[in-house]
């Protein structure tokens, strides 16, 4: 499934092609081209200048090539003839040589001492890469730096986000199923002919509501009676009065009697305000 993070980030590929170009178009280099680092393997997928598509897909390793030792070393390197150059290795000499390169940089962009992406730029003549085309990669592997930077904090910030609403989505699911056991043992209470068992279970209740609703000691305590309550607890469920009073087998012309007389005691205008002011006190959780 696709995150926010993922549905919100900008394609990484299309900012690595956007400084190939700037790259090609600033020191007018031939050929450009580049890729992003997936699992530790540096993919080739951005081209500019080339004449076939040896390389496109490419998956260079870790110090294998030119590109795999900038990878590796997490620093600028180049060689003025890829052909003969004894510094690397040549595993990649069909699609680099096929494509005619000789003269080849390549500038790795480090985001938190890791490799994520390698620049690189070549010629069609064996001579060294002069020092202002090697400046220009180095500044753009930094912008793309800060950019990947600012991209992953964004990431961080929305799967963050995302685990938070999960989370309070749990616990407004878990604080419900709460609430109902609550109402339910209060309900069950009042079936007890049994006068030490009816008050150990709506003290048992009691101790539920204190819980969930963090409300240990009220600065303003409201003793409620049994059966108002009983009322608020089934309201609190967005229960009607008859709905309450189905539950609770009274009429509702009783239920509506005991809310009102909860509402006074509370200084609530309505049965919302009940609610709120009774789950204040810890009488509701």
């Amino acid at each position: 499934m696709t995150g926010p993070a993922e549905l919100l980030r900008p394609r990484d590929a299309d900012a690595l092609r956007a400084e190939l170009r700037r790259i090609a178009i600033v020191t007018g280099t031939p050929v450009a081209f580049g890729g992003a680092v997936h699992a530790g393997t540096l993919v080739l997928s951005e081209f500019i200048g080339t004449r076939t598509n040896g390389m496109r897909g490419l998956a260079v390793q870790p110090k294998s090539g030119l590109g795999g030792r900038a990878l590796a070393s997490r620093r600028p390197t180049s060689v003025a003839d890829y052909r003969s150059d004894a510094t690397i290795t040549h595993h990649y000499d069909g699609p680099v040589l096929g494509e005619g390169l000789r003269a080849v940089a390549a500038v790795p962009v480090v985001v938190s001492g890791e490799s994520r992406a390698v620049l690189y730029v070549a010629n069609r003549d064996p001579s060294p890469i002069g020092d202002r085309i090697a400046e220009v990669m180095v500044q753009a592997g930094r912008r793309l730096s800060v950019e990947f930077t600012i991209r992953d904090e964004v990431d961080r910030r929305m799967r963050l986000r995302a685990t938070h609403s999960e989370a309070s989505a749990v616990e407004q699911i878990r604080t419900e199923q709460l609430r109902d056991l609550h109402a339910e043992l209060l309900g069950l209470s009042q079936t007890l002919s049994d006068t030490a068992a009816r008050n150990r279970l709506r003290g048992v209740s009691e101790r539920l509501a204190r819980l969930v609703s963090g409300v240990i000691d009220p600065d303003d305590p409201v003793n409620l009676a049994p059966r108002e309550l009983d009322v608020l607890a089934q309201i609190a469920l967005g229960c009607t009065n008859i709905e309450a009073a189905q539950r609770l087998s009274l009429k509702p012309e009783t239920v509506k009697s005991y809310l009102r007389s909860a509402m006074t005691k509370l200084g609530a205008h309505n049965r919302h305000e009940a609610v709120v002011s009774a789950r204040r006190r810890g009488l509701l959780p």
